[in-house]
């Protein structure tokens, strides 16, 4: 082996843990914004806590599958979608940086999804499985606590979607969906946000020209 195989063959490992131990770091950070974890939670999150690299395309969830792991987004854009019986996929959530995919009935329930949930966008994630959450729940009541609340507050998201389909015009529901992800505006393609919005893509590029002209 030379030199350069010998280093690299050492430093790697302790660099993907040293990246690993960021992303840890991030979800700390995260976890801060409801009740924040003392030095033995943090070690126990990183000790159940696995990061996963996604390419764009890749899924994390496929339908008739069973939802195994609660999925912390690091980097980059995920979307959860159904496809109907047309083989039509309608997007239901998008998934971005410092938050959690997971299909919550299939997960609890262990039963086969009837989701999908891809990657729009290259992504580092930090999974944790069904069995590893459950521990934590009974050994660091603290856990039960943030995933409520965290539960709560996406229940509260998708209630306020409903509403907006049921209520709203489809330039209302643009304008919704740009004031609660500004950023997503700009990375997403038309037809991914015109799913969303339950339009075809043509009917949201007149919205937004309309806009424009205003």
């Amino acid at each position: 082996m030379n030199e350069k195989s010998f280093w690299l063959c050492n430093l790697l490992p302790i660099l993907y843990k040293h990246y690993a131990m960021l992303s840890i770091e991030k979800l700390n950070i995260h976890f801060n914004n409801f009740l924040p974890l003392n030095d033995e939670e943090f070690d126990a999150i990183a000790s159940v806590f696995v990061e996963r690299r996604i390419r764009r395309k890749q899924f994390l969830l496929q339908q008739g599958d069973v939802c195994r792991h609660f999925t912390f987004v690091i980097t980059g854009c995920a979307k959860m979608f159904a496809v109907d019986q047309n083989a039509k996929a309608h997007n239901i959530q998008f998934i971005i940086e410092n938050e959690w995919a997971t299909d919550l009935s299939s997960f609890y329930s262990e039963r086969p999804s009837q989701l999908y949930i891809e990657a729009v966008e290259s992504m580092i994630v930090l999974q944790i499985s069904h069995d590893d959450l459950l521990n934590l729940y009974t050994h660091y009541p603290k856990f039960d606590r943030n995933f409520r609340v965290i539960i709560e507050q996406k229940y509260i998201e998708l209630q306020d979607r409903v509403l907006q389909n049921i209520s709203a015009t489809a330039e209302q529901r643009y304008l919704f969906f740009v004031g609660q992800f500004p950023h997503l505006a700009s990375r997403l393609p038309l037809s991914q946000i015109a799913s969303y919005l339950g339009i075809t893509p043509e009917f949201l590029s007149t919205i937004r020209n309309n806009l424009v002209k205003k």
